[in-house]
């Protein structure tokens, strides 16, 4: 590792002082080293990790955080295509129908999902230790589909190749968004939060008793609604309450409450557009709705994830969403997400999805537009995979940490102390200022560091930062000297690190994220 001291090289427009922690308080909350999850699109799931041989590419994706951390990953495989998906046990591993691409939507999800024993044994090439929640259909509205279904589910976590490797099947998800039943046709427009919850327990009921829910660890992830109502008469985690889902005999077995959650619906790019994902308040205002349903269902004992979550509908916007900026969105919307009590943030991805944090095949249309490539994209990362990695290293291998957001008093720059066992160990900023191309003068603003509370105050520090050109641009992004944009997804580079005094602070730029170790 090469160590050297950097001399700002961006004109300062302010000065922010910043007041540190030195130990946790009351205001900080848990972390785990898997916080960062996945959503994956149910249709090509196998895609991601291969059906007769490993997809070492995404396979190498998770595991480096896994090195970072020594935390399991825990994905989600499901969403839309998870209200298509049906089994048929003499079918290998899928048989599945695609409408057409579009300009909007390059990589449409799948309409029919014929899934066969080999579909859910493809579960056998994730990383050693994966948690899984799988979705299974309850817009179909068909007990049968449901019964076969969760019993090849359950056969094949049962097997010894997954048994083997500590890979379990953690929760089972019934039904994908159902307050959109009544707009997408899979049930009547006059659906109401009651009937949804006579239903699923009805289907709920069937599917424990397959799974044996009585007598594994698996359990339930209830909601998964696509927005919320905050109410107990319509779509929430209070309106399902109200109903009496948990006094239910599947109602036992739920342990999470799943919200998800998109932060627009722009299915165009823009300069502007980037920016509003970016800012500061946008993040805040876009989670802290769901304030009173996270209250609700904390208060019933239940954890509560963002089991669906990314930056803008239509599977991303082209120029924001698969831009370097998202990566400083990705950040600091998870990082937030902790303050408010919630545990995980799934983020979706699917196959040549522009929100992807990673690409795990090879792409033969654009992303953008769904044009002919006339080169093959080959599988690769994309800027948000590095806010998975930043926070990785900010959690560290502790298992004993705790998140704190810093008051800072800029609409622009976030930070988080990290604290292992009380003490102050780290601390993320963020400057979410967008530097866009064809934009001439990139600012800086200098962070002037105090602490409080008791403790020996740290006089030093090693620093690490997302280096990007542009908010706007797409690749080219390195984390302490290092990329991920390999061809293995493996990191490759040499590492190189600053150091700094507290008496003398430190700038950081538009766009960049800067992370401090205290020596």
């Amino acid at each position: 590792m090469r160590a050297f001291l950097v001399a700002p090289i961006f004109p300062l427009v302010s000065a922010v002082s910043v007041s540190i922690p030195l130990s946790a308080g009351n205001s900080v909350s848990p972390v785990d080293g898997n916080l960062f999850s996945l959503s994956i699109e149910q249709d090509r799931w196998l895609e991601w990790v291969g059906n007769v041989t490993r997809n070492s590419f995404f396979f190498n994706a998770l595991d480096n955080l896994v090195a970072l951390t020594g935390a399991d990953p825990t994905i989600r495989i499901g969403a839309n295509s998870e209200d298509h998906t049906n089994f048929n046990p003499n079918v290998q591993f899928v048989q599945q129908l695609f409408p057409p691409p579009t300009t909007t939507v390059p990589y449409p999800e799948a309409t029919s999902i014929v899934a066969g024993p080999g579909f859910y044994q493809g579960a056998k090439f994730l990383p050693p230790g994966t948690g899984v929640t799988w979705g299974v259909n309850f817009g179909g509205k068909n007990l049968t589909a449901v019964f076969l279904e969760t019993k090849a589910i359950i056969d094949a976590f049962a097997s010894p190749m997954l048994a083997n490797a500590g890979i379990t099947l953690d929760f089972l998800e019934l039904g994908n968004e159902a307050d959109l039943y009544k707009t997408n046709g899979l049930r009547p427009s006059s659906y109401s939060v009651s009937q949804y919850t006579s239903e699923w327990i009805t289907f709920a009921t069937n599917m424990s008793r397959v799974a044996n829910l009585a007598g594994s660890d698996t359990r339930i992830w209830a909601g998964s609604f696509a927005g919320s109502s905050h109410s107990s008469t319509d779509f929430s985690p209070q309106g399902i309450f109200a109903n009496h889902i948990l006094s239910s005999e599947p109602g036992s077995f739920i342990d999470t409450i799943s919200q998800h959650h998109y932060s627009g619906s722009f299915c165009a790019g823009s300069g502007g557009l980037l920016q509003d994902l970016m800012t500061k308040a946008t993040i805040r205002s876009n989670l802290t709705i769901f304030t009173p349903d996270i209250e609700a269902s904390q208060d019933m004992g239940l954890d509560y994830v963002l089991g669906e979550t990314n930056s803008y509908s239509c599977q991303g916007a082209p120029g924001v969403s698969n831009a370097a900026g998202a990566a400083l969105w990705t950040l600091d919307y998870a990082l937030f997400a902790t303050q408010l009590g919630i545990s995980k943030v799934f983020f979706h991805d699917g196959i040549g999805f522009k929100y992807n944090l990673i690409q795990p095949v090879t792409l033969t249309r654009s992303t953008l537009d769904g044009s002919p490539l006339a080169t093959p994209l080959k599988p690769h990362v994309q800027p948000q995979y590095y806010a998975a990695i930043i926070a990785a290293e900010a959690i560290g291998d502790s298992g004993n940490t705790e998140v704190g957001e810093l008051s800072i008093n800029n609409p622009r720059i976030s930070g988080y102390a990290f604290y292992e066992t009380g003490s102050l160990k780290r601390v993320v900023f963020i400057n979410s200022l967008a530097f866009l191309s064809g934009t001439t003068s990139r600012t800086s603003t200098h962070l002037d560091l105090t602490f409080s509370g008791t403790g020996t105050k740290p006089t030093s520090f090693s620093i690490k930062r997302l280096v990007i050109g542009h908010a706007d641009d797409t690749s080219g992004l390195t984390w302490g000297g290092q990329t991920y944009e390999t061809s293995d997804a493996r990191v490759g580079g040499t590492a190189t690190s600053e150091t700094g005094t507290v008496s003398v602070g430190l700038d950081i730029p538009a766009t960049q994220v800067v992370m401090i170790t205290f020596n």
